[in-house]
């Protein structure tokens, strides 16, 4: 597997596309770029592989690797286990768009663990592009999603803890600063 850098792809030049121009089925011959710009994207794009492997589309395939981190309770970045705000709520923003320019996209969600599935569901089912806040969250009940308390232990005491201080640093790409084994990132 080759490791790229962000700024090595922008070098790079091209047009890589991700998740566009998919009108035609994918054939063995064709160039597939999947990319992650964190240390644990590993996991989330073998999952998108998986789903383009398994015949999905490519926008199928954006949505299951974007699942991957956002069910990952020892990832702090997103999803079920993020680190919540300074009151406490966990809230996610996802946004997908398909090859048509179509796009769906939720911010502000609680108690919902994909949030990129809700905002496939808000391109493909509403009239909207944005949904936000109690909006999203009862749009995504009524598709069906499942209320989950987002907000994990793990989480939790590093929160209580930061409210010691409530030191508000921006720390450029602390996303990647994770802990745990390359692997799982």
């Amino acid at each position: 597997m080759t490791h790229l850098s962000r700024r090595g792809m922008i070098g790079m030049g091209g047009a890589i596309a991700v998740a566009s121009g998919a009108r035609a089925a994918i054939t063995d011959d064709d160039p597939i770029a999947i990319v992650s710009t964190w240390d644990f994207g590993k996991a989330a794009n073998a999952a998108a592989l998986a789903r383009l492997n398994a015949g999905g589309t490519p926008l199928d395939a954006v949505e299951a690797g974007a699942r991957v981190p956002e069910a990952d309770p020892d990832n702090h970045s997103v999803g079920y286990g993020g680190y919540p705000d300074r009151d406490g709520h966990v809230t996610l923003d996802a946004i997908i768009m398909d090859e048509d320019g179509r796009v769906g996209a939720v911010a502000a969600l609680e108690d919902i663990v994909h949030a990129i599935t809700v905002a496939r569901s808000v391109m493909e089912k509403t009239p909207h592009t944005l949904l936000v806040g109690e909006g999203a969250t009862r749009f995504a009940l009524d598709q069906g999603m499942a209320r989950t308390k987002l907000l994990t232990p793990a989480a939790e005491t590093a929160w209580r803890d930061w409210l010691k201080t409530a030191d508000y640093r921006s720390i450029a790409n602390i996303e990647n600063q994770l802990p745990g084994p390359p692997d799982r990132r």
